[in-house]
C-alpha cells in the first residue's frame, strides 16, 4: 500500500530522534474511581494492571477494554468496535482518547472514538467503575480514556532521548503493525514524535474468508511540554488516515477517514491547596465510505453509492480543585461545539445527490461541583452536574436525479421545526469504607443522555443507525425527550496476600430509552412515504427512533489467586440483563453471560499460560430489532512473554487454538455477497490465529 514506505520511515525517524511524547496529563484519580485495563490481571488486586501482560492480536483497542469485567466488544469491522459496558454501548459510554472527547464522522459509527487509538501506542486504558464521575462530562454508562504513551520530564538539565518501539504480525489475516514514539526531554522541556502503521487482509474463520474485513491506518504526530512554575503546558497535534477498511455488517466499507487531533492543555499547583487544570481541543473527521470498491458492485449502476460524512467538535474545560486529593471540593465549567454533514451521491450520477445530514450544528455548556470528604469510618464522594443542550439542523439538499418520494420527505422536514434545545441534570454519590483487607461500596446516580443528530435528524429512511448493525432501516425523531437512568450499584473489595475479588451488582432503570420501534401501527402495510422508500431499499418495516422505558441489572466480578508459588489463576465473569419496561421485549445486543480464567506460570522474566473463555446461550434477544440467538460456545489461548534483554520483550499467543467455528452474539449481520459467509448469517468469529509481538525501549 502507498503508506507502507512512509509509515517505515516516520518510524524509523522516531528512533533516530528519540523520547516522544503525546499529550495528557497523569490521571489524578481516586483508585476506587476507575480501573486501569492495561494487562492481563495477575495476583494484585490494585486497579493498575500492567499493559504488558495482555497480549492482545487485534487492531482495534475495544478488544482491550472487553477483557475488563462487565465489558463486552461490539464488533462492527476490524478497526470499528465499540465497547460494550453493563449493558450499554455507542454514544452512552463517555469514550475519550487522550482525555480528549469529540464526535465521530460516520453516521454509522464506523469511527468510534477508539478507532483513534491504535494498540501500537495505547499506553493504558483507564474503565470508570461503573458510573463515570460528573467531572469528566455528560455519560450515562461508564466511560472509558485511552491514553497514549507519552514520556516524562526527567531530573537532568540535559536533553536525553528515549524511545519505545513496537512491531508485531497475526496470521489469522496476515496482519502486521509497527509503531512508536521517541523524542527528547529534560526537567523543563520535552518534544516529541509519534507514529504507527497497521494493515491486515480478510479474517480468516473455520469455513473460509470473512469477506471486506481488511483494514489499513497510519497515524502520525507531534508534541511539546514546557514546565511553568508549579505546573505544565503541553501542545500536541495527531493525524489518522484510515484507508480502505471493511465493514461486513454495514452496507458500505470505509474508503478514507482523514482526521487531526489538535489540543492544549494546561495543569498545575496554583498555591496550597488551589489546583488547576484547562484544556482546549479541536477534531476535525474527514470520511467516505461507499458499496463498491471493497465488495461487489450493485448490478445496476442506479444502486452505486458514495457518501462522505464531516464532522468537527471543539471542546474546552476548566476545573480548580480546592483542597488536597482525599479532601477537597472540585469545581469546573466545559463547552463543546459539534458540526456534522452527511452527503449521499451516485458515482455514476452527478444529478444524484442528497444531505440525509445537512450542517447539523449544536453545543454544550455545562457545570459541575463535586466534594470528596470522610463521613465517620465512611469516605464519600459527590458530584452534581448541569449541563445546557442545544441543536439544530440545516434544510435538506437534493440533486435533480433524486426520485419524488425523497423530495416529499425533505420538504415535510424542512417545513419542521429544526430547533432543539434542553437542560440536563446528573448527580453522582459514591460511598466505601476501607476495612483492612475489605472494602464495601455502594454508587447511587442519576444520569441523563440527550439523542444524537442520527436520532433526532434523519429524515431520510436508511442503513444508518449510529453502529446498530442490525440490518434495520431507521428514520430519526425531532421529538425525542432524554434519557434519564436511575443507578444502583453495590459491591466490596477484598484482598489479602494470595487472593482478590472485586464483585458488583448493578441495576440501571432508564426512563425515555431510545430505540428503534415500528414506524407505524401497521408494520408490514406499505401505507407512507417512509416506508415506500424503505420498501424500495428492502426494508418494508422499517424502525424510527422513539423513547420507551428500560432496564439493565446484573453481577460482574474479577479474581485472582496466588496457588503455589510462581502459579497463578485469574478470571472474570459478567452478566447482564437488558429488557424493555413498556412492552415485553429485550433490549437489543446484550452481551450473552460470560466468564474468562486464565491459570499461568510467572517467573521474573518469562510468564506462560492458558486462558479459556466461555459464552452461555443468549437467547434474551430484541423481536423489536430482529436479532437471531446464538449458542454459546468456548476458546481456548496459550499465551507467553520472556524480557530477552532489559530493553527488548518479546510476547506471544495463540487465539482460538482449537480451530472452533462459532459465532459473536455482539458481532453484526454479513452485508457482502460473495463472502464464505452468507448473506444476513451472523459474522463468525475469527479462526485459530498466532501472534507475535516484539517491543523496544530506551536508548
Amino acid at each position: 500500500m502507498k503508506y507502507r514506505a512512509f509509515a517505515g520511515t516516520l518510524v524509523a525517524a522516531c528512533a533516530l530522534v528519540a523520547p516522544a511524547f503525546f499529550s495528557s496529563a497523569q490521571a489524578e484519580e481516586d483508585p476506587l474511581t476507575y480501573i486501569i485495563v492495561t494487562g492481563q490481571r495477575d495476583m494484585e488486586t490494585t486497579d493498575t494492571i500492567d499493559r504488558e501482560k495482555e497480549i492482545i492480536s487485534s487492531p482495534d483497542a475495544a478488544s482491550l477494554v472487553a477483557r475488563a469485567p462487565g465489558a463486552a466488544l461490539i464488533d462492527n469491522g476490524g478497526l470499528s468496535g465499540q465497547v460494550q459496558y453493563r449493558g450499554m454501548f455507542g454514544d452512552r459510554i463517555l469514550v475519550r482518547v487522550d482525555g480528549q472527547r469529540f464526535s465521530s464522522g460516520g453516521p454509522n459509527l464506523m469511527d468510534p472514538p477508539l478507532h483513534y487509538a491504535p494498540l501500537p501506542l495505547v499506553d493504558r486504558i483507564e474503565l470508570d467503575r461503573g458510573i463515570s464521575p460528573v467531572r469528566k462530562g455528560p455519560g450515562l454508562g461508564g466511560g472509558v480514556n485511552a491514553v497514549l504513551k507519552q514520556s516524562h520530564f526527567n531530573d537532568s538539565g540535559a536533553m536525553q532521548p528515549t524511545i519505545d518501539l513496537t512491531a508485531g504480525y497475526r496470521s489469522g489475516d496476515n496482519g502486521y503493525l509497527l509503531g512508536g514514539i521517541a523524542g527528547l526531554s529534560n526537567d523543563r522541556l520535552k518534544f516529541g514524535v509519534i507514529a504507527s502503521f497497521e494493515e491486515g487482509d480478510d479474517q480468516q474463520f473455520p469455513g473460509g474468508t470473512i469477506a471486506s474485513t481488511s483494514f489499513e491506518r497510519l497515524t502520525y504526530g507531534a508534541m511539546a511540554g514546557l514546565k511553568v512554575g508549579n505546573g505544565n503546558i503541553t501542545l500536541s497535534y495527531r493525524r489518522q488516515e484510515t484507508n480502505p477498511t471493511g465493514n461486513p455488517p454495514f452496507p458500505m466499507d470505509i474508503q478514507y477517514f482523514d482526521t487531526d487531533f489538535l489540543s492544549i492543555a494546561y495543569q498545575g499547583q496554583l498555591a496550597d491547596g488551589l489546583y488547576l487544570e484547562v484544556d482546549a481541543g479541536h477534531v476535525a473527521v474527514r470520511h467516505l465510505m461507499d458499496n463498491f470498491s471493497l465488495r461487489p458492485a450493485p448490478a445496476s449502476p442506479m444502486q452505486l453509492r458514495a457518501t462522505f460524512a464531516d464532522s468537527d467538535s471543539s471542546t474546552a474545560a476548566l476545573g480548580l480543585r480546592i483542597g488536597e486529593r482525599d479532601r477537597h471540593v472540585r469545581i469546573g465549567a466545559d463547552v463543546e461545539t459539534v458540526d456534522k454533514d452527511v452527503r449521499i451521491t451516485n458515482p455514476a450520477n452527478s444529478d444524484f445527490f442528497l444531505t440525509s445530514l445537512t450542517n447539523i450544528s449544536g453545543y454544550r455548556i455545562g457545570a459541575f461541583v463535586e466534594g470528596r470528604t470522610r463521613l465517620g469510618p465512611v469516605e464519600a464522594e459527590f458530584g452534581l452536574r448541569f449541563d445546557h443542550h442545544q441543536m439544530d439542523a440545516g434544510s435538506p439538499q437534493l440533486g435533480s436525479a433524486v426520485p419524488m418520494g425523497p423530495r416529499i420527505l425533505a420538504n415535510a422536514f424542512t417545513a419542521a421545526d429544526r430547533d432543539w434545545s434542553d437542560g440536563t441534570f446528573d448527580a453522582v454519590a459514591r460511598l466505601w469504607a476501607p476495612l483492612g483487607a475489605f472494602t464495601p461500596r455502594l454508587t447511587l446516580a442519576r444520569k441523563t443522555r440527550v439523542a444524537n443528530a442520527i436520532e433526532r435528524f434523519s429524515w431520510l429512511p436508511t442503513g444508518a443507525s449510529g453502529g446498530l448493525a442490525d440490518g434495520n432501516i431507521y428514520v430519526g425523531d425531532l421529538n425525542l425527550d432524554n434519557e434519564k437512568a436511575w443507578i444502583a450499584e453495590i459491591g466490596f473489595d477484598y484482598e489479602n496476600a494470595d487472593f482478590y475479588a472485586r464483585p458488583t451488582l448493578f441495576y440501571r432503570r432508564v426512563n425515555d430509552f431510545i430505540q428503534g420501534v415500528p414506524f407505524d401501527a401497521t408494520p408490514g402495510v406499505v401505507d407512507s412515504p417512509v416506508e415506500m422508500i424503505a420498501a424500495l431499499n428492502g426494508d418494508a418495516t422499517p424502525l424510527r427512533f422513539a423513547n420507551v422505558d428500560a432496564e439493565l441489572y446484573g453481577l460482574d466480578i474479577d479474581f485472582g489467586w496466588n496457588i503455589a508459588g510462581s502459579l497463578h489463576l485469574d478470571g472474570t465473569a459478567s452478566y447482564v440483563r437488558g429488557k424493555r419496561r413498556d412492552i415485553d421485549d429485550n433490549l437489543y445486543r446484550i452481551a450473552p453471560p460470560n466468564a474468562r480464567m486464565a491459570l499461568s506460570w510467572q517467573e521474573e522474566t518469562w510468564r506462560a499460560g492458558i486462558e479459556l473463555h466461555a459464552f452461555a446461550d443468549q437467547n434474551k434477544v430484541s423481536a423489536t430489532n430482529g436479532e437471531e440467538t446464538t449458542n454459546g460456545y468456548m476458546l481456548a489461548g496459550l499465551f507467553g512473554h520472556i524480557a530477552i534483554t532489559s530493553n527488548l520483550s518479546l510476547d506471544t499467543s495463540i487465539e482460538n487454538l482449537l480451530d472452533n467455528d462459532y459465532s459473536q452474539h455482539l458481532a453484526g449481520y454479513n452485508r457482502v455477497s460473495g463472502s464464505d459467509v452468507p448473506l444476513g448469517a451472523r459474522i463468525p468469529g475469527a479462526g485459530r490465529s498466532a501472534f507475535i509481538r516484539l517491543r523496544w525501549t530506551g536508548l
